[in-house]
């Protein structure tokens, strides 16, 4: 809120509360004042101007009148959103001034412009503790705790790495030490971490599909990437033998974006390939393991590794929020003198007081319960959507179901991707093509990502009755 700077002509035409109305009138229409924004009290607007409080209280009465300011109890008066005002002073205008030469233009209703996105990377921030996460931060800051205003350890405080110990082995069988931990502010900054660890020219083996972003992170490396063809079981290792490659990156409990489920087999034949060359590893993207809805948890590649050749990685980001931003990283014992000989000296990129929330939210046993909470949540949106693709199933095959927070629809007729894109996209409903994470060659067949997290069950209902529409 900002005093209102007025020049008041006292021997002009107009009175003094008019030109204080048409002042700010003018000040909202042309967008120096904005939506939400706090005008001045009629006391204090009063006082600045020299003028008396009636004329204030006048003109700003004015403003209520024509919808430009509203009056909220205890709290004063604030700006309304420029576009109800527009379409309130065009329907004034056109009513005042009828024009039987001109058109009418339809308005659409907000269920004809309603737009469904199954976005594979949105999440539902419905279920989100709010309350919870207020209290810890206001519990941390009220601790007067000097010392989190230091920086603290370059691999972040010993506190949350050893809670993030203990949560990987209760959860995803993770063997480790907090001494191995490594947290940092998203994927990103530990993969270029990772190359400061393994080397620049690292030729490395990346399933195909992929994630795309980590695929362009290591493009940046100038590392040689060799694409390995996928089939029901995920990555086929036997390319790896064949290729010079000392580094593999997969994601064995959910692939993203095919949602393949790595089998103990295939995974064994992986530990095999990296163990049979000294300076092989295995990076394991771990990002939405919590989430599965059929069958027993599978524990990570890495609590089968017996060598110490893979390299996991995990984020908060899909459990509990994006903007959360603190990923970790679990190195191999050998691999922990490089990375202090190489990245030592490099600062942890998240701020010590939200290491210090993020641990008390998952060490007082709020994470579990949000975790049990969203499960129940995605449990009940997966079943949902997979009900509404019942009707699919004799043009599509459905696969992916078993866990994360995305479906993959398979054309079998010979539709193309950007054909259901585009027809998808005609009716209100946006979809993703499976070729955006193509590296290299094409698919056999057309197939698009359907993410859930994001929607709620009538959007999710709505969606699919207009892709019904549009592929059926």
């Amino acid at each position: 809120m900002y005093d209102l700077t007025i020049q008041l002509q006292t021997n002009g035409e107009k009175c003094l509360y008019e030109q204080i109305y048409e002042h700010i009138k003018r000040e909202i229409k042309e967008g120096r004042l904005l939506a939400g924004e706090r005008l001045p009290s009629t006391r204090s607007l009063a006082e600045y101007l020299q003028v008396a409080r009636s004329t204030v209280d006048s003109a700003y009465g004015q403003l209520l009148d024509e919808g430009y300011i509203e009056a909220r109890p205890y709290r004063g008066y604030f700006v309304c959103p420029l576009e109800e005002l527009f379409l309130l002073e065009e329907n004034v205008r056109k009513a005042r001034n009828p024009s039987p030469i001109l058109p009418v233009i339809e308005t659409r209703s907000k269920k004809e412009t309603e737009y469904y996105d199954f976005s594979p990377n949105a999440i539902d921030m419905s279920g989100f503790p709010f309350g919870v996460w207020k209290k810890i931060t206001k519990n941390t800051l009220n601790d007067g705790n000097q010392e989190l205003f230091s920086q603290g350890e370059p691999q972040g405080d010993y506190d949350l790495r050893l809670t993030v110990c203990r949560y990987l082995h209760s959860s995803r069988g993770v063997n480790c030490s907090p001494e191995q931990i490594i947290v940092g502010a998203g994927n990103d900054y530990l993969l270029m971490l990772l190359e400061k660890i393994l080397g620049r020219h690292v030729p490395i083996a990346m399933e195909n599909p992929t994630y795309k972003r980590a695929y362009r992170i290591f493009q940046s490396f100038a590392y040689r990437i060799v694409t390995v063809d996928m089939d029901e079981s995920g990555m086929k290792t036997s390319k790896l033998w064949e290729e010079e490659v000392r580094v593999a990156y997969v994601m064995p409990s959910h692939q993203f974006p095919t949602g393949t489920i790595m089998p103990i087999g295939r995974r064994m034949e992986l530990l095999r390939w990296a163990g049979g060359g000294e300076d092989r590893y295995l990076i394991e993207d771990d990002y939405d393991s919590e989430f599965r809805y059929h069958g027993k948890p599978i524990p990570a590649l890495q609590a089968s590794d017996e060598r110490e050749k893979v390299i996991y990685i995990g984020t908060f980001s899909k459990a509990i929020a994006p903007a959360i931003r603190v990923s970790y990283m679990v190195l191999p014992k050998k691999l922990l003198l490089r990375y202090r000989e190489e990245c030592g000296f490099y600062s942890c990129t998240v701020s010590r007081i939200d290491q210090r929330i993020l641990n008390e939210f998952i060490r007082e046993g709020y994470f579990e319960r949000h975790l049990n909470k969203m499960r129940k949540i995605y449990r009940a949106k997966h079943k949902l959507l997979l009900d509404c693709l019942k009707p699919f199933a004799g043009e599509f095959q459905i696969s992916g179901e078993n866990a994360g927070l995305h479906l993959v629809l398979t054309a079998k007729g010979e539709q193309s991707e950007r054909e259901l894109v585009r027809t998808a996209k005609e009716k209100r409903v946006k979809v993703y093509g499976l070729s955006d994470s193509l590296v290299a060659s094409s698919l056999g067949r057309a197939a698009v990502v359907l993410g859930f997290g994001g929607l709620n069950s009538e959007e999710i209902r709505k969606g699919t009755e207009l892709l019904q529409k549009a592929w059926l």
